[in-house]
């Protein structure tokens, strides 16, 4: 046999196949990008910084994550891309060198009631496993201990043929963990019929009170006509046909003042045309009715552990799925360190590797139970990496939305680690961020700028953190700002008294928190803060709570609308041009006809994702055409609603469009930091931030006294902290009180008086371990926010 020799030869330089290393943007112009060109190295961190609306998202997920994902797309057969959302090409001239780009981003995960941690981690699929094999009694598969599928039984002759045999079935079981009772929600709804209806009443004085059924339309004829009551004897008299015939009855055909109808129970009724719908679509006044008639409360059957009683009942070594689910995640991966059985050994390894993941990116403190659509914007995209953290991809772009976003200096640390990790796996990691400690960490930066929106979209810097700092940009001039502490602190007015405060994992806190100054609740992530400040101070009339939460309102809304300031700028083009209102409203009188005003047509492809196009007849201006000859101040409404808000704020500040009405909301939405915003933006696309921001600007004209914010400075960078700093000392200069939730060190340092939380997260801790002044906190250095304030803090 002969032998194979290794002959070292002369190898060339570089192979071919390693020469692309890297991804190159040319000419990119989408938003607000002006012909951008840059390279980015591949199997290295990048970050990208600007102030906010600088064209950071624009470049990384609108050019370089929007075009991988498209061509990968492409890739799949013309039957499976029918099942995919139509992606267009982003507008740039060359684009190449890409890999396969995952996005881990700040959207909210789905508020489907039955998503939880566990589900969206596959955590709890392993978990349901590990029950069928070990838990005792054996009830049944996996799939018994999901309380995502139902039990089910058929009968009847069912044909099973395998090869030659056929073998009837007389019955078919599958044994599922719902709960029957709340179907697996947790919890159950109930119509509160107060709501519905006054029983004093007869239903011609108007008993019912359910928005559209008073005033004699046909939804209150179909009651009083029907003939099954009489419609002048008090609902409290009713006898118990009448009162379910009234509530309760089964569609009927019948024929009402001579009209053929179907008479069914007012409750089905108003389940199918209120109810059963997305709230958030609803208007405003029905959505009000639906949240005062509809109570949740926790099932009673399953006491909200969403499991049928013999998934509860299987136990090992005595806790059951629903224990396990419940347990504080660190506690839970102890527990299953604990183990020790041969027979599940890989799947224990997988399940250990997956649980201690939660530990290593700062959420050991979450149950896997919780429900995805409660967690922040920053803990559903902490959760999302979790499943890349042990992934065999190599040679992919992971492409991160501000990662740390919620995070405590001391937990930033811990995220550095995980993008530094998958880096050195030999992936590229393009993270767009404000922090500098994130910014220090990187092999390449990209500072876009100089300023916001029409200001931006240019790149003002290119290479490494020495060479950012030694430049002159904003990021660059602000990199080593550190925090310095105010020379005197101003002096409370009065105290808001919390007692015994006990939500999620509060140990009975008491705590005055300080009225007339600008107090900062600080505290790792999962240390109570939120629980403290939203569930301790009540959100009684002089509270304006002003949080990250998803804005009420359709696709159709934009920061016009939402903040008022459409209804000046409408009266004054009715007025200019001697025309109704109305008219300059795309929700309106003045809507396009044939996309009604959306600026977009949606095609809705059933089972298919959507496909929204741009309106042909408008050009996405959302209006008819004869409303666009209507001019104010040398402007059309279409022109006027692409304006930033600066723009608009230059244009109805003076001159012939001078309107002091929209001039005072455009002061308020930049003293936010939203100068940059488009006023005709849709606020789907608005992030976390933004969405807070805008609410702010929104509340600012209130006549609340107390102002609870949480985390206003997320998404903004350190030039644009400043200019909060100053909006948040006019509020309380204004003689307002300002609670803020924040870990930024600059907020805490321009604190008058600092609560802080811990010692750690979940049940390690809600506990109040400071108060006092920034300087006292300094000096103390013995709490996690202590520690991790810098050294040089007051000098």
């Amino acid at each position: 046999m002969s032998k194979v020799t290794k002959v070292d030869a002369q190898s060339p330089a570089l192979h071919a196949a390693d020469s692309h290393d890297l991804i190159r943007v040319h000419g990119a112009r989408v938003n607000n990008l002006k012909d951008v060109s840059v390279e980015i190295p591949k199997r290295r961190l990048t970050v990208f910084t600007g102030v906010s609306g600088s064209g950071k998202s624009s470049l990384v997920f609108g050019t370089v994550a929007a075009e991988s994902q498209r061509l990968i797309n492409e890739t799949y057969s013309a039957f499976v891309q029918g099942f995919m959302p139509t992606l267009t090409r982003p507008e740039v001239d060359v684009l190449d060198g890409l890999t396969t780009a995952i996005i881990v981003d700040q959207q909210r995960m789905g508020a489907d009631p039955r998503s939880t941690v566990g589900t969206a981690t596959d955590a709890n699929a392993m978990l349901r496993i590990l029950f069928s094999r070990l838990g005792t009694p054996h009830i049944g598969p996996p799939s018994a201990y999901a309380f995502n599928v139902p039990s089910v039984r058929a009968s009847g002759a069912i044909t099973v043929e395998r090869g030659a045999r056929k073998t009837e079935k007389a019955t078919f079981t599958r044994t599922g963990g719902m709960c029957p009772r709340c179907e697996g929600r947790g919890a159950v709804s109930d119509i509160d019929l107060g709501q519905l209806f006054d029983d004093s009443l007869s239903l011609n004085e108007g008993a019912i009170t359910v928005p559209g059924y008073k005033g004699g339309g046909w939804n209150s004829r179909l009651y009083i006509e029907s003939g099954f009551f009489d419609p002048d004897k008090p609902i409290s008299k009713f006898t118990k046909k009448e009162l379910h015939d009234f509530l309760h009855r089964e569609p009927t055909r019948m024929k009402i003042a001579g009209i053929n109808m179907t008479y069914e129970g007012l409750i089905p009724r108003v389940q199918k045309s209120m109810l059963s719908k997305d709230t958030e679509a609803l208007q405003p006044h029905i959505r009000e009715f639906v949240e005062r008639a509809v109570t949740f409360t926790t099932c009673p059957e399953c006491d909200g552990t969403r499991l049928s009683e013999g998934a509860r009942s299987s136990k090992i070594e005595g806790i059951s799925i629903a224990d396990a689910c419940a347990m504080q995640i660190s506690d839970l991966a102890q527990w299953v360190r604990d183990l020790d059985e041969p027979s599940v050994a890989p799947l224990l390894t997988k399940l250990r590797h997956t649980l201690d993941s939660f530990g290593e990116i700062g959420l050991g403190y979450l149950a896997l139970d919780r429900p995805a659509g409660t967690l922040s914007g920053g803990e559903a995209q902490r959760v999302k990496m979790i499943r890349h953290l042990g992934s065999s991809l190599t040679d992919v772009t992971y492409v991160f939305d501000e990662p740390t976003v919620g995070l405590h200096p001391h937990d930033i640390q811990r995220m550095n680690d995980l993008l530094l990790r998958l880096r050195d796996k030999g992936n590229t990691v393009l993270v767009v961020e404000h922090k500098p400690e994130v910014i220090a960490i990187a092999d390449h930066i990209v500072d876009l700028g100089p300023g916001a929106g029409t200001e931006g979209g240019t790149v003002c810097f290119e290479g490494t953190v020495e060479g950012l700092r030694a430049g002159g940009t904003i990021t660059g001039r602000h990199f080593d700002d550190r925090a310095a502490l105010k020379q005197t602190v101003r002096k409370p007015d009065g105290a808001l008294e919390i007692r015994g405060a006990s939500a999620n994992n509060l140990h009975d806190v008491d705590v005055d928190v300080p009225l007339g100054v600008l107090t900062v609740v600080t505290g790792v992530a999962g240390s109570g803060k939120s629980s403290l400040v939203h569930g301790s101070i009540p959100a009684a009339a002089g509270v304006v709570s002003v949080d990250q939460g998803p804005i009420r309102g359709s696709r159709r809304s934009n920061p016009a609308t939402y903040t008022g300031l459409l209804e000046p700028i409408r009266k004054a083009f009715a007025k200019a041009n001697g025309v109704k209102p109305a008219l300059f409203s795309a929700n309106s009188e003045g809507a396009c006809p044939t996309c009604n005003g959306a600026g977009v047509v949606y095609t809705d492809l059933a089972m298919m994702a959507g496909v929204a196009s741009t309106c042909e007849e408008c050009e996405g201006k959302r209006f008819e055409a004869s409303v666009l000859d209507y001019r104010f101040g040398g402007r059309d409404i279409s022109e006027v609603l692409a304006l930033s808000v600066t723009e608009a704020e230059e244009f109805f500040g003076a001159g012939e469009a001078h309107t002091p009405a929209a001039h005072r909301i455009l002061e308020r939405l930049a003293d936010v930091g939203l100068g940059y915003l488009t006023i005709g933006q849709p606020l789907t696309t608005l992030s976390g931030g933004e969405r807070q921001r805008l609410k702010l600007a929104t509340h600012m004209a209130d006549k609340g006294g107390v102002y609870v914010l949480d985390e206003p400075t997320t998404g903004l960078h350190l030039a644009d902290v400043e200019q909060l700093l100053g909006l948040l000392d006019r509020l309380v200069d204004s003689g307002k009180s300002v609670i803020v939730i924040e870990h930024h060190q600059a907020v805490m340092a321009h604190a008058d008086w600092i609560i802080d939380l811990g010692p750690g997260a979940g049940h390690d801790g809600g506990r109040i371990v400071f108060e006092g002044t920034p300087a006292d906190l300094v000096a103390a250095r013995s709490t996690l926010t202590a520690a991790h304030h810098p050294a040089d803090l007051g000098r």
